[in-house]
């Protein structure tokens, strides 16, 4: 693992780090917040995913997080979105290929041999991050932001033994019933839509998968809400369910980082809360 760089802040370390994937094929870039502990602690971790077209670094410059994962003692951990780099694929769209993959294991060409996003972020990463950081896997939560929302929801509800909490702002809560997640999915797994269940976190709760709550923050000013977010989707699977989900509508927020940067320190304490 390199050390790219690191700077102190809120008493903590703010570390950007890279490393060969054996998930992708690629380097990765990943970014490690540590607070402030006492030698030999174990911290909490909380997962951030990204949205489309973003790198671990928006988030880290932009989401305003380190202030209350130092006051609460949480490690605050951002992988990338894709793999990238030359030979890498790539699409002309924004929303699609390099920047959107969108947390699957792509199984069409010429997208499956580095396009393995579930696997980097559901098994590789952890493990490094476990044996890197001074953190305790026993208590792990994950949040994300647009597609990162649905890449924590759909990770958190198939592994609900491993996170003990799950949030999220303005996910696409199913990318079956959606613009965005029809091309990324129909792109990298193909046109059979059952091999699209395991990345919809409404159809995975409707074919049984549950979570103890969940929190989402969704814009009323999101300009892709109507179309792409749909956070009524999930709110009537949960409901059938009797998952308990806080589903906080805010008006005048839109789909950017000025958002994401008012309400992620509380989705922090939020995550703390259940974490210990």
């Amino acid at each position: 693992m390199e050390v790219v760089s690191t700077t102190k802040a809120h008493g903590g370390v703010q570390g950007v780090y890279r490393h060969q994937s054996d998930a992708t094929g690629t380097a990765m870039t990943f970014s490690v917040f540590v607070p402030a502990h006492a030698p030999g602690d174990r911290l909490p971790v909380l997962w951030y995913l990204s949205g489309l077209t973003c790198t671990h670094a928006n988030v880290t410059d932009k989401g305003e997080y380190r202030a209350a994962c130092a006051a609460r003692g949480i490690v605050f951990v951002a992988p990338d979105t894709s793999p990238r780099g030359e030979g890498v694929p790539d699409d002309e769209a924004w929303d699609f290929g390099q920047g959107a993959g969108f947390y699957v294991d792509a199984t069409e060409e010429p997208w499956r041999g580095s396009f393995r996003m579930r696997s980097y972020v559901e098994d590789e990463l952890p493990q490094l991050i476990a044996s890197a950081f001074p953190v305790d896997m026993a208590r792990q939560g994950i949040t994300g932001h647009s597609m990162g929302g649905h890449g924590a929801l759909t990770l958190a509800l198939r592994n609900p033994e491993r996170f003990a909490s799950v949030s999220a702002l303005a996910p696409i809560v199913s990318p079956l019933r959606c613009p965005w997640g029809e091309k990324a999915l129909g792109g990298y797994l193909g046109a059979d839509r059952a091999a699209w269940r395991p990345y919809d976190a409404c159809a995975l709760i409707q074919d049984g998968a549950r979570v103890a709550a969940l929190l989402v923050d969704q814009g009323e000013a999101d300009p892709f809400l109507a179309e792409q977010l749909k956070p009524e989707l999930l709110a009537e699977a949960c409901a059938q369910a009797g998952i308990p989900l806080t589903l906080r509508m805010q008006p005048g927020y839109d789909h950017g980082y000025s958002f994401v940067s008012t309400f992620l320190a509380d989705h922090v304490g939020w995550h703390a809360d259940r974490l210990g």
